[in-house]
């Protein structure tokens, strides 16, 4: 056989094995009488029954295929990822407009919020194979948001990370409340968040003795984990190549840290 087939076949078979290993399934629940429905990923050849497992919750358009492919790669790193769905099966925003008002009903409504959260955690820990005392979230941009408002609900997690999220402190009295470690990643020049919500985040935080770490990273505006957000950065949300590297293996260190490695 021509050596460099052997190199070729070599260099695809371990590859092209493991995303076979790669196992996903949509999961229905509800919320009284609203349906939701969330997608679930894990890796049958990783997942053993101590398995972490990695809530992960959606920006303003809703469970789509972006939180789908994230769910896989985290399932490809050894975890149970569940994408919950905080609007409702098929509901799901049709402009930009829609889906600030869609997101708006939930920032409004807290305790709404973070009910459809937990719902989705109660689903997590339902997975075959999910470690109960090995739980994470993670979120971007409204569901960067959602992840703070999970460990501020109480939520018996081991840590939560906001990529690009809201970090206002409507309420700072709830920081007393979190149990998780806290990593927030942003765009340094992030104009939708504004520099006096970064330091209520802060001050409630540290005022509530929360183990948090925050990582800024340059040129990066908002949404710079998300090729769809186009390169733009004078629109204020535009994907950053390096800053969505950065900030994923930020999160992969942070997962070491409270799990194990």
């Amino acid at each position: 056989m021509n050596f460099r087939l052997i190199v070729l076949l070599l260099l695809t078979i371990p590859t092209s094995f493991a995303a076979a290993e790669v196992k996903t399934k949509t999961v229905e629940y509800t919320d009284g009488d609203v349906k939701l429905e969330g997608f679930v990923a894990w890796d049958s050849e990783k997942v053993t029954d101590a398995a972490p497992g990695i809530l992960v919750v959606h920006q303003w358009m809703g469970l789509t295929e972006y939180e789908q492919t994230r769910c896989k790669q985290l399932a490809d790193l050894g975890y149970v990822a569940f994408a919950l769905d905080i609007y409702g099966k098929g509901v799901r925003p049709s402009s930009q407009q829609q889906a600030g008002e869609f997101a708006g009903t939930y920032k409004k409504d807290r305790a709404l919020y973070r009910r459809r959260l937990n719902l989705g955690l109660e689903q997590l820990r339902a997975q075959k194979g999910v470690a109960s005392n090995k739980i994470a979230a993670i979120g971007y941009c409204f569901g960067g948001t959602g992840t703070l408002e999970l460990a501020r609900s109480g939520a018996d997690i081991s840590g939560v990370v906001s990529f690009h999220g809201g970090l206002d402190s409507p309420t700072p009295d709830d920081g007393k409340k979190i149990k998780a470690k806290i990593l927030a990643l942003h765009g340094a020049d992030d104009p939708f968040v504004p520099a006096k919500d970064i330091d209520a985040f802060k001050a409630e935080l540290t005022s509530a003795k929360v183990d948090w770490q925050m990582i800024y990273y340059s040129n990066a505006v908002h949404s710079f984990t998300q090729p769809m957000a186009g390169n733009d950065n004078s629109r204020g949300a535009a994907y950053n190549k390096k800053a969505d590297e950065r900030s994923w293996e930020a999160m992969r260190q942070f997962f070491d840290e409270i799990f194990g490695s």
